[in-house]
């Protein structure tokens, strides 16, 4: 019976999550606080039902009709604040006044409902990621408090180097924390509702498309023939799965279930097969156009001039770099082990079919259009999300009728057609009517037709249309599985997503009233004194240790609110430091011992966890590397030291070092280059790494950046030829003694 209930109930908060983010962000009809209170109150609702207290308890009858009940009741504490918050329900808000109005004089009402909400805020963070969020954000709640009683209860002093401050009381740390704009429902839950769960919503309808399977057959026509293939089809395609989903144990999950065999059979040790997708995996949340949900902070938090065009920019040559070394160790150990291509008999199986190409090419180049025009993420993602649907209904493969296909394709276009058609009745509506109807192609001031207004204009009824797309496909029977399938997906990869946020929303409601962040970089600071080096050391460790089973996002927002403002007062570029934390917090994801992305590919290549992980670790080094470099060479990121713009042969300069750095690199982890490399030749090759790949670029004053880089080419090429023309190499070792 409680099956039945909470399958039903998991199916409908899943769709009308979707419906309801798609139709807000777009419409922006609710106050902001309202609109988060619901959706993070059906995130939470959705959480309490599909993750049990234990999965050990999963099938205990009277704990599962508990987590009903506590589903209920956080619906109903999130529900209190949208009641108390929007103007419609003014005539109930106490004394006449709103919530946010009240601020600091909440009633014993509102004080109750807000204690109830956080404590199943954090028990719904724990369900769905772990303890290690709920623990942290409890230490600041307890901080905060101890603060507050040191000040005024008589609690025994706090020592300066646990950065003491005036504290908050219960109420207030509950005001802060859940009834006001800072915590819950704060910076952090409106990321997620405004970017992050579209492109969730995204990838499902994406994959529906069949794009994501073009994405493997594309990959390997590309590298298939290579010796070693099959993990080059990994790297490419992780990277391409990853430009659109963001998630790296998705993408190891997605790509590892079609590449891992391919390794396996072309004679790759099951764990290296494993640790080559987790970490090409990792890498794919750092590719423009969509890089994970950490891109839409930065967005929110730095506000770099350009918008979200400026980060893609920056984030292209090293996402480029990270991936080339990833293929250049793949394509050298393939050569030292001697794995094979691909069969001739499976590349004949790979046709490209042309009309996913088109869904998958469509989708991207919408996408990047419109960001290109300057159009929020948001109106961007929603726009793609539309030609997905339209392509889909077309798909031969969904099993479905002629009929409801062009009824589903009909339908789309009959409500574009007619939202195009209320463009005159525009200015005559009231004005909240207008939002709702058709956008003018003319200019208002130059009376004549633009080219930006027109797209804007097909944009906002080619919306109107993907929910009329939309509703039709759950009201029609041949369709409603698919569109219930690809909802209901979505909004269940979302849910833990929508509850970390709200977790971490408490941490960054505390820190932005108490100031303790203020604090924390100026202890650090002392620590470090003026060395940048430290500092961005300091960064990177606690990085890792925080994205110990955390989801990238949470450690990246972690980070950022606690040592951001420490990078910039040492002088580096605002968005460079930004980028520098978001690297780490995907590197979280291969670094054992909790490597997520490692753990996952050990499933599907039935290797040891921790071989896999180590595995992942070696072929993603590259990428502990990046962010130093970018960090000291901006040019990487086409910025100049300043924050402008870099000179082409800085960009130049600075790619062309870290491509020959990086190829040394990989030469020395995979032991080969022309041929297979000894102790000597691989310790020569880790030495040109470090001179090209090393912020080096002064020595005793003495700015030495390009005379280091020329030294550290000359002896790369220098062990290139030596490698390749006298036979003191020895012999590769054959694939079985690897593996042992």
């Amino acid at each position: 019976m409680y099956h039945r209930v909470a399958k039903f109930l998991v199916t409908a908060l899943g769709i009308f999550l979707c419906l309801f983010t798609l139709f807000e962000v777009n419409y922006n009809v609710l106050q902001s606080q309202s609109s988060l209170a619901i959706f993070i109150g059906t995130g939470l609702m959705m959480c309490f039902l599909v993750y049990p207290v234990d999965k050990r308890l999963k099938d205990v009858a009277p704990l599962r009709w508990l987590d009903l009940v506590l589903a209920v009741a956080a619906g109903l504490c999130c529900f209190y604040v949208v009641f108390q918050t929007e103007p419609l329900f003014e005539a109930y808000w106490f004394d006449g006044f709103s919530l946010g109005d009240r601020a600091g004089a909440e009633t014993t009402t509102d004080f109750v409902v807000g204690l109830i909400g956080l404590i199943l805020v954090l028990e719904a963070t724990r369900r769905s990621i772990g303890w290690i969020v709920p623990l942290l954000a409890l230490f600041f709640v307890a901080h905060s408090y101890y603060c507050y009683g040191s000040f005024r209860l008589g609690f025994p002093e706090m020592p300066n180097w646990m950065l003491p401050h005036a504290g908050q009381s219960v109420k207030d740390i509950v005001g802060t924390t859940f009834l006001q704009s800072l915590g819950v429902f704060g910076p952090a839950a409106s990321v997620m509702f405004k970017y992050v769960f579209l492109f969730v919503v995204f990838g499902s309808f994406l994959e529906m498309s069949g794009a994501t399977q073009f994405i493997i057959d594309f990959a390997t026509k590309t590298f298939g023939r290579v010796r070693g293939g099959p993990a080059m089809i990994s790297v490419m395609a992780s990277g391409l799965m990853g430009s659109l989903s963001g998630s790296a144990v998705a993408n190891a999950v997605t790509t590892g279930t079609f590449t891992i065999p391919m390794m396996r059979s072309a004679r790759f040790p099951n764990q290296i097969a494993g640790g080559i997708t987790a970490a090409a995996a990792s890498g794919g949340a750092l590719v423009p156009p969509v890089m994970g949900a950490g891109a839409y902070m930065i967005l929110e938090l730095v506000q770099p001039a350009g918008g979200f065009l400026t980060i893609m920019k920056a984030a292209i040559i090293p996402a480029l770099l990270y991936y080339l070394s990833i293929l250049a160790i793949v394509f050298l150990y393939s050569r030292k082990l001697g794995t094979e291509a691909v069969s001739a008999e499976e590349l004949e199986k790979k046709k490209l079919a042309p009309f996913e190409a088109a869904v998958f090419f469509g989708a991207l180049t919408v996408l990047i259009g419109l960001l290109v025009l300057g159009f929020s993420p948001f109106k961007s993602v929603t726009g793609a999300l539309a030609v997905i649907l339209v392509l889909a209904t077309l798909r031969k493969q969904l099993n479905l009728g002629t009929v409801p296909r062009m009824l589903a394709f009909g339908s789309f276009f009959a409500v574009l057609l007619l939202h195009q058609a209320t463009i005159p009745l525009t200015e005559a509506s009231p004005q909240w009517l207008q939002p709702f109807l058709g956008k003018s192609w003319i200019h208002p001031t130059e009376g004549s037709v633009t080219l930006l207004l027109m797209i804007e204009s097909i944009l906002s009824s080619a919306i109107v249309g993907m929910f009329g797309l939309l509703l039709f496909g759950l009201q029609h029977p041949a369709w409603r599985p698919e569109m219930v399938k690809s909802l209901g997906k979505s909004a269940k990869n979302g849910i833990s997503l929508v509850a970390a946020s709200a977790c971490v929303g408490i941490i960054i409601g505390i820190v932005q009233q108490t100031g303790i962040a203020g604090d924390f970089s100026t202890a650090i600071k002392g620590v470090v004194e003026t060395n940048l080096f430290l500092a961005l050391v300091g960064i990177m460790v606690c990085s890792l240790i925080l994205g110990m089973g955390v989801p990238s996002v949470v450690c990246y927002l972690l980070m950022a609110t606690l040592m951001g403002s420490l990078l910039d007062e040492l002088g580096v570029i605002p968005l460079a430091a930004h980028l520098f934390i978001f690297y780490f917090g995907m590197m979280s994801m291969v670094t054992p011992p909790v490597a997520l992305a490692g753990y996952a590919s050990a499933s599907i290549a039935e290797a040891p966890i921790m071989k896999t992980s180590m595995a992942a670790f070696r072929f993603s080094l590259v990428g502990f590397t990046l962010p130093f470099m970018f960090i000291y060479r901006p040019a990487l990121l086409l910025l100049a030291p300043e924050g402008g713009s870099a000179t082409l042969f800085a960009v130049a300069h600075a790619t062309t070092a870290a491509t020959v750095g990086i190829l040394s690199l990989a030469a020395c982890l995979a032991g080969y280059l022309v041929g297979p490399l000894g102790p000597v030749g691989r310790g020569i090759m880790a030495l040109a790494a470090i001179l090209l790949l090393a912020p080096i670029t002064s020595v005793g004053g003495m700015n030495l950046g390009l005379t280091i880089d020329v030294i550290g080419s000359l002896v790369f090429v220098s062990v290139a030829i030596a490698n390749w023309q006298w036979p003191w190499r020895p012999e590769a070792p054959s694939p079985e003694v690897e593996a042992g």
